[in-house]
């Protein structure tokens, strides 16, 4: 079998390798470009996915420096300043070329508030306390004795408002939370809610919704294989 430069012969060889060289000429030189010049500078910041956050302290964390090359930011740094922020569950940050970063940020969003000195307390998802404000209307509040997002009680308590129905969730006035396993619901309407433990989540959401269409003012779905009304 011949080889490419048997093939090619001695001047085709070297116009291969002429070429060769000069696409990876011009190839450094347009890396060396992007790299080193403003030719894709970031010019457009695109901030999704906030609403309680305000862009200009998202824009502030980002922090890029005017006329970097889009090729040169960080982007794991930059998304790690944003997500330090207090109200930011998660953020990503992305290059879109020529000259974009688009920036998506995960808000934490309330689902319990407790009271305190300073002020009410607010609960995401994770129990973690992201915020002193005044808490959303309709937002139940969490009762328990000593609140916080390191406390085992408040994590039960999180974990069981994450569980519950939506039809439910908007009834609820107050969770009280006196142990591990005596979990109970307070509804705008004066009706109570034994939801007991934590777990059993999933069934005690199926029975919950049909037990409350009953007369009564005490509704126990602590076992859910055998609910009581009083």
């Amino acid at each position: 079998m011949r080889t490419a430069g048997e093939l090619l012969g001695p001047g085709g060889l070297r116009r291969v390798r002429w070429w060769a060289l000069a696409g990876v000429i011009v190839l450094t030189a347009l890396l060396s470009i992007a790299w080193f010049t403003p030719a894709l500078a970031v010019r457009t910041i695109e901030i999704n996915g906030i609403s309680a956050i305000p862009e200009e302290q998202v824009r502030e964390r980002l922090d890029i420096p005017e006329g970097l090359s889009l090729m040169r930011i960080d982007t794991v740094a930059m998304a790690e300043r944003v997500a330090a922020i207090a109200k930011v569950r998660s953020a990503k940050v992305e290059r879109v070329y020529p000259s974009t970063v688009r920036v998506t940020v995960d808000e934490r969003r309330a689902v319990l508030w407790f009271d305190a000195p300073e002020g009410a307390h607010l609960l995401d998802r994770d129990a973690v306390e992201f915020a002193v404000e005044p808490p959303p209307i309709g937002l139940p509040q969490l009762v328990t004795d000593r609140p916080g997002g390191a406390d085992e009680l408040t994590r039960a308590a999180v974990t069981v408002v994450n569980a519950l129905p939506p039809a439910l969730n908007i009834q609820v006035e107050q969770v009280l939370a006196r142990s591990i396993s005596d979990i109970s619901l307070r509804l705008a309407d004066g009706r109570t809610v034994m939801w007991g433990a934590a777990d059993d989540a999933e069934r005690k959401a199926a029975v919950v919704l049909p037990l409350l269409t009953r007369e009564g003012t005490v509704f126990d779905v602590s076992s859910p294989n055998l609910v009581t009304v009083k």
